[in-house]
């Protein structure tokens, strides 16, 4: 049965209104993305909220990053069992077919997938402990930087954790063959940010000191 509806009317209007200009005063640019494909130089792995735009902070036009967004931006541990891997799917392409050259995790404030990871730990959200929630099997990517942390012994804040989440996720992407080789030959280099949406504020992990700090 095809349950799919119409757009609803103020996404059909911002189109149009898109269409009308920027669409067709770059005409010219998207015939030649169409036609040449894409060679985009940095991969970002983003969370799927809503308040993180990735192209308007970077100011990035079409073509430029490669964004793949999942819940609390997190990586898997490389696993070839056969299975349905989105996100590693995306970062293999990113790498092997792409050949991007920078490869990005983007962590951000007030993440709910992170809260609810934490809130799970201490049981406070059931429901994400059952084996039938998808987001709370995805979540559980962060239990080796909670553990890290000090698990519930610790009194850890929920940016504390978000950032964890990051160093979890490069530490994964190390896990998968091809990212590994790439980096070992200084063909790609990963990246951890961190950015406070209220405040605007943008942050790196230097690997060098151990820590996140201010761009």
């Amino acid at each position: 049965m095809n349950t799919a509806r119409p757009l609803p009317s103020y996404l059909v209007q911002r189109y149009h209104g898109w269409s009308a200009t920027t669409f067709s005063e770059n005409k010219s640019w998207y015939r030649r993305l169409a036609d040449e494909g894409q060679r985009p130089r940095s991969m970002i792995i983003s969370c799927c909220d809503s308040r993180v735009h990735v192209t308007q902070m970077f100011g990035a036009d079409q073509g430029e990053i490669f964004l793949h967004r999942n819940i609390a931006n997190l990586v898997p541990p490389f696993a070839p069992d056969g299975d349905y891997h989105g996100t590693s799917a995306a970062v293999e392409y990113a790498v092997t077919a792409l050949k991007v050259s920078h490869l990005i995790v983007l962590g951000h404030s007030k993440c709910g997938g992170v809260k609810g990871f934490h809130e799970k730990c201490l049981g406070n959200a059931p429901e994400l402990a059952e084996n039938t929630s998808f987001v709370g099997r995805w979540i559980d990517i962060l239990q080796p930087g909670y553990d890290r942390l000090g698990g519930n012994d610790a009194d850890i804040d929920d940016a504390t954790l978000e950032k964890e989440g990051v160093l979890v996720s490069l530490e994964n992407l190390m896990t998968f063959p091809f990212v590994r080789d790439a980096v070992e030959s200084e063909k790609l280099s990963l990246h951890g940010l961190w950015t406070d949406i209220g405040e605007g504020g943008l942050e790196f992990f230097n690997a060098e000191t151990g820590a996140f700090e201010a761009l």
